[in-house]
């Protein structure tokens, strides 16, 4: 069979785009028919929440379109449908960009194991992130499990150029077993357009508005002053290289700030990859001992966090903004997190899987090891002792009450830092403060005493 008859099946996952592509242009190098497919995989569909869903559906529409209708959805278990897939289509190449979860990995093993069986390569070309997990070592070829150096070490490998896009793609469409309909999944208001170049005019707004004072802006939650980019990263409708080398030889805090916080997720990648029993485990196992509160009170608790009706400001809005809009500022993540493990005394892993529900952006690396960081059982020395104050976090980020009012509707009657607490002024409406938070600032500390000395 020649190059040209010859015939790829190309394996969507988080690349859900045609620019910087490499496993795309692996799969039609030579002229061969490349024939897109992705699976719907129930392991994965069922634990995302309906921002997420909506989110995949409009990629995957628009995705459909710009391959002339050649992409197809499979359903079932990709272990089996895969292979099954190739088979049927006569395809004697399987090109995936590669991937690092431990669901992922595991996955990807077995069904690069029973292609072999079938005589069909398995390719892997590129992956989600500018460096891909498990790059970036320390000199004696350990993984590093803090920040600051990684960080360093990564930018000193520093990342390749974005791949060139194929000249031409012979779109070929697979019409054999598991084709499924394409998920249909009306987006929620609030969501961000799910298409590759919706990715593209989100990053050059950012770029040309707000990059330059992003280390200044990027706190302040009532601002519009982050990139949101997080949506479209997660499903790879734009990829963290192409956004590098677009401010390449650029130079300002802002510029640096922002390279940082993509970095934040390279690294909570790479940890995950080094440890995937940190995914719901403690990164630091003599957290284990720690004790969180559990039964009904607890789980009543946890009800009025997720619901927002915990009587502090910053913290109810946050969670409105996320049922809202599936989306919530990085900055009132960790206030809320906080909130939740040392205020409540709550395991991180209820606030995580929460998250991960509700975000549209949800990924496991960084939001669970975000969750980590804040209940200080993950990547930082000593973070147990850092207990936010919503109080003290909104009159910092928030002094004016814009966020807060934005999303609390009963303190829009409450003009300027009044909102922030509402306990010293007239708001009838608003629930009264369900804890005491210096209180319950002591209880978190002399919780972690009890296990902090305690190696494992």
């Amino acid at each position: 069979m020649s190059a040209a008859d010859s015939r790829a099946l190309l394996w969507l996952r988080r690349d859900l785009r045609l620019a910087d592509h490499p496993a795309l242009l692996a799969a039609a190098d030579g002229g061969a028919r490349v024939l897109p497919v992705f699976v719907l995989d129930e392991q994965l569909w069922v634990r995302a929440g309906e921002p997420r869903r909506a989110l995949l559906a409009g990629a995957l529409a628009d995705l459909h379109a710009r391959t002339d209708g050649a992409l197809r959805v499979l359903s079932g278990d990709p272990r089996t449908v895969v292979p099954a897939a190739a088979r049927a289509a006569g395809a004697g190449r399987v090109h995936v960009s590669g991937e690092f979860t431990p669901y992922g990995r595991g996955r990807d093993e077995e069904v690069a194991g029973r292609l072999a069986a079938q005589g069909v390569e398995w390719v892997v070309s590129g992956s989600p992130y500018a460096v891909s997990p498990g790059r970036v070592v320390k000199q004696d070829g350990t993984p590093y499990r803090v920040f600051t150096p990684y960080a360093k070490a990564w930018r000193q490998h520093g990342w390749r150029a974005p791949a060139a896009r194929p000249r031409r793609v012979d779109w070929a469409a697979y019409d054999g077993p598991h084709v499924a309909p394409m998920p249909d999944m009306p987006a929620a208001a609030g969501l961000p357009t799910p298409t590759e170049a919706a990715a593209w005019r989100t990053w050059r707004r950012f770029r040309d508005e707000h990059l330059a004072d992003y280390a200044r802006d990027r706190d302040a939650p009532g601002t519009d002053a982050t990139s949101r980019l997080s949506p479209y990263l997660h499903l790879g409708l734009i990829h963290p290289r192409s956004l590098l080398a677009d401010v390449a030889g650029r130079r300002g805090a802002g510029v640096h700030a922002w390279r940082t916080e993509l970095c934040w997720r390279e690294f909570y990648a790479d940890v995950l990859f080094h440890r995937p029993e940190s995914a719901w485990g403690n990164l630091q196992p003599r957290f284990d001992r720690l004790a969180w509160d559990d039964g009904p009170d607890a789980r009543r608790r946890l009800g009025r966090w997720q619901r927002g009706e915990t009587g502090f400001p910053i913290v109810d809005a946050g969670m409105r903004q996320l049922a809202a809009e599936g989306w919530m500022h990085n900055r009132v993540r960790m206030i809320t997190a906080s909130f939740l493990v040392k205020d409540l005394h709550l395991p991180w892993q209820w606030g995580a899987r929460f998250f991960l529900e509700h975000l549209v952006d949800g990924d496991l690396a960084s939001n669970n090891h975000g969750w980590q960081w804040v209940a200080g059982t993950g990547t930082d020395a000593s973070p147990f002792v850092r207990v936010f104050s919503p109080l003290r976090q909104a009159e910092r980020f928030d002094p004016d009450g814009e966020y807060v009012r934005r999303w609390v509707p009963e303190l829009r009657g409450l003009p300027g830092k009044a909102a922030l607490e509402p306990w010293n002024h007239d708001a009838p409406e608003y629930v009264q403060r369900m804890v005491d938070h210096a209180e319950e600032r002591a209880e978190a500390l002399r919780r972690y005493e009890a296990v902090a000395g305690d190696d494992g």
